[in-house]
C-alpha cells in the first residue's frame, strides 16, 4: 500500500476521533427550583437518544432561578463565562434575559407563549438572531377547554372569575371562546384584568369580592409561574379558591389544575434543536415549533385541602395525578 493511499485511509478515522473528543456544554436555565421528574429532564433524555453520553461528548449543566426572577441575568452572565455552547431557557422571563446578555450564543426558549409579540424573534418561520425554540402558544378552542374542565371539576359551580392581561395573548377571541363555553354551561364569568405587578391587589380584591367559586389564570408572561405564580396559588389557598392553571408548574407548586402544552414534550423537542446546533445549523434558521401535545394534571393533595371531591371521571382523563 502506498503511502498516499494509506494516507487517504487514515485521515478520516482521524477527523472521527477528533469528532468523537469534541465536548460541549449546553446549560439549561430553569426559571423555578428542579425537583425530581421535572419537565426539563425531558430534554436531557432525548438527548441521550440522539447520542449524546455525560461527560463523554456533553456537559448538561441545570441552573435553577429558585423563581427568583432577577437571578435570570446573572444565571446567564455565568453560563457565557464558562462558554456554553448553547443555552436552553425554560421562560419568557429567562429568554429576554438571556437575549440582554448574549447576542451570540444560540438561545433555544421552551415555555413562551408568543415569542413574536415579545420581540425575541422576528417571526417564526424566521427567526433571525441567536433565539429559537418550541412556543407554547395556546391555539384556538383553549379558552373554551378551559371552561369545560373547570365545570367538570366543579359541577355545582355557576360563577368563575378570569385573571388575563388585555395588553397580551389570549387575544379577545380567545376571551370570547370562553364566553362562548361559559353560556352553554350556564356560568357567569367575571374577566379582571392585569397588565403590570401593581394591578394584582386590585384583581384579587375584585374576585374575593364578586364572590366567585373558581378562578381560571390564562397564559400570559406576568400571570407565568416564573413571573407571579407562588402569589397566584398563594392568593387561591388563603381564599380556599379553586384554579386552574394553564401548565402544570402551577400544579406542582400547589395550584389545583393544569390544562396546557405538555413541557416534557416539548424539553424533548428543545434537544432536537440542540442537536441541529450543535452540528452548525444556525439558530436564525431554524423555525419556531407550535406545541403537539397537551395535558392535564390534577393535584389531589390541593383538593383535599380545599375539601374538594374531584369527579373519578375527570380524573381518568389527567395525564398526571398528583397525590
Amino acid at each position: 500500500m502506498s503511502g498516499t493511499t494509506f494516507g487517504l485511509l487514515a485521515a478520516p478515522l482521524v477527523s472521527a476521533a477528533q469528532l468523537a473528543e469534541k465536548m460541549y456544554r449546553v446549560t439549561v436555565i430553569i426559571p423555578t427550583s428542579l425537583p425530581p421528574g421535572h419537565p426539563s429532564y425531558g430534554f436531557r433524555r432525548q438527548l441521550h437518544d440522539l447520542g449524546y453520553v455525560e461527560g463523554r461528548n456533553v456537559i448538561i449543566d441545570y441552573r435553577t432561578a429558585d423563581a427568583q426572577p432577577d437571578r435570570l441575568p446573572e444565571l446567564v452572565a455565568e453560563a457565557v463565562r464558562q462558554k456554553a455552547d448553547v443555552l436552553v431557557v425554560g421562560s419568557t422571563l429567562g429568554v429576554v434575559a438571556a437575549k440582554s446578555v448574549t447576542t451570540t450564543v444560540p438561545i433555544v426558549f421552551v415555555g413562551v407563549s408568543d415569542p413574536v409579540a415579545q420581540g425575541l424573534v422576528a417571526n417564526l418561520a424566521h427567526p433571525g438572531g441567536n433565539v429559537t425554540g418550541i412556543s407554547m402558544a395556546i391555539g384556538e378552542g383553549f379558552g373554551g377547554k378551559w371552561v369545560e374542565l373547570f365545570k367538570d371539576a366543579l359541577p355545582k359551580a355557576t360563577h368563575f372569575a378570569v385573571l388575563w392581561n388585555s395588553m397580551a395573548p389570549p387575544r379577545p377571541t380567545f376571551v370570547n371562546e370562553m364566553h362562548t363555553a361559559a353560556q352553554a354551561l350556564k356560568v357567569r364569568l367575571d374577566l379582571v384584568d392585569v397588565q403590570n405587578v401593581t394591578h394584582f391587589d386590585g384583581a384579587f380584591a375584585a374576585i374575593t369580592a364578586s364572590r366567585a367559586q373558581g378562578m381560571i389564570v390564562t397564559a400570559a408572561p406576568l400571570l407565568s409561574f416564573s413571573a407571579n405564580g407562588p402569589r397566584l396559588i398563594q392568593f387561591a389557598a388563603n381564599k380556599r379558591l379553586p384554579a386552574v392553571y394553564p401548565f402544570r408548574d402551577f400544579v406542582e407548586g400547589g395550584g389545583l389544575m393544569a390544562y396546557g402544552p405538555s413541557l416534557t414534550e416539548s424539553f424533548g423537542r428543545a434537544a432536537i434543536y440542540v442537536d441541529k446546533l450543535l452540528k452548525g445549523a444556525k439558530p436564525a434558521d431554524l423555525p419556531v415549533e407550535q406545541p403537539t401535545k397537551f395535558e392535564l394534571v390534577i393535584n389531589l393533595k390541593t383538593a383535599k385541602a380545599l375539601g374538594l371531591t374531584i369527579p373519578r371521571s375527570l380524573l381518568q382523563r389527567a395525564d398526571q395525578v398528583i397525590e
